[in-house]
């Protein structure tokens, strides 16, 4: 469908998730504001509100295809969903702290704590956006989740969410937004959440942002029996760079075919596809899916390794069988 059921929506949190009481819980507005704010969920709940289906993506989408294998969550390709969120928009709540001109970024924590290597005692979640990008990228201070109040696995009872930008930056368990004007370098800033890569012996370290272009066969099922010659392809694309421009498909690695786009091209969430083919014959068959957006990125042939292993959005392959006469 459009959305993916609550309960069937991908989670991954970095600590345990915190238990917070909604007629105690505040949201934190402060730092080089000319207003602090400690805003409660009626509060948020009385403030116009906006209503935006975004897909959400981990950066570790298909780290498990990379060769040689590197650390972390080996997801295959579930930790990507689509929900209906509603909430106040983030600039709503940033004009009434009112952001001081020497303000540049903006750190979003979450009431969520933990360790980790290399850093003593128990630091929280937090992610940094500018001005511009907090802005920019129409961020929503979500308080339901398809029609219902946010689950406690996706943040109850406030998160952010980011449309375009991976999963990271849309921050479970708010409860604190700071105006800073250093560029914030905290762990799941800095040494987490960027792609890192040797060139020329030396280190590049680029900070992990927009979801990259990808899309996904939903149909046919990998290893799938199929008993006709005949097979509907379908599957959704996204990007967060720009609304996905085309889906080629290719069988048996033969000649690329342009899919059919269902319904209007979506800006913030994946969009469903579809191709009817007939296989040559029975057997086994390979079925190659690749988007481009409308900012002409396409999806790679194989995935750009990384250290970190994040953004890894190579083609797609679903092997079936054919039993057709």
């Amino acid at each position: 469908g459009v959305v993916m059921p609550s309960t069937h929506f991908y989670v991954r949190n970095h600590f345990h998730m915190p238990i917070l009481n909604r007629s105690t819980w505040r949201l934190q507005v402060g730092g080089l504001t000319d207003r602090r704010l400690m805003l409660s969920l009626r509060d948020l709940q009385a403030m116009p509100s906006q209503t935006e289906v975004v897909t959400l993506e981990c950066a570790g989408n298909n780290r498990v295809r990379l060769t040689p294998p590197v650390p972390g969550e080996q997801w295959r390709l579930g930790a990507v969903s689509t929900a209906e969120w509603t909430g106040v928009p983030l600039a709503e709540v940033l004009d009434r702290a009112g952001i001081t001109s020497g303000a540049s970024e903006l750190v979003f924590r979450g009431a969520d704590t933990g360790n980790v290597p290399g850093k003593p005692g128990k630091i929280r979640f937090e992610r940094g956006l500018s001005i511009a990008e907090a802005r920019d990228s129409n961020a929503l201070l979500a308080y339901a989740m398809n029609g219902e109040p946010l689950s406690i696995q996706h943040g109850y009872p406030l998160r952010l969410v980011v449309p375009g930008w991976y999963g990271v930056a849309s921050v479970k368990w708010l409860s604190e937004i700071d105006a800073v004007k250093p560029r914030f370098d905290g762990y799941f800033q800095s040494d987490r959440y960027v792609y890192q890569w040797t060139r020329d012996g030396e280190q590049v370290t680029e900070p992990v942002t927009l979801q990259r272009v990808r899309a996904l066969i939903t149909e046919p099922t990998n290893q799938q029996e199929l008993e006709s010659s005949g097979l509907t392809i379908r599957g959704v694309a996204w990007s967060g760079a720009a609304p996905i421009d085309r889906v080629d498909v290719s069988v048996d690695n033969g000649p690329w075919c342009q899919a059919r786009l269902l319904g209007t091209r979506q800006r913030h969430s994946w969009q469903w596809w579809e191709l009817i083919v007939v296989l040559d014959g029975s057997g086994p068959h390979i079925i190659r899916a690749r988007a481009t957006d409308l900012a002409g990125r396409t999806q790679p042939d194989e995935p750009e390794w990384n250290r970190l292993g994040y953004g890894c959005n190579a083609i797609q392959e679903v092997r079936v069988h054919s039993v057709a006469a």
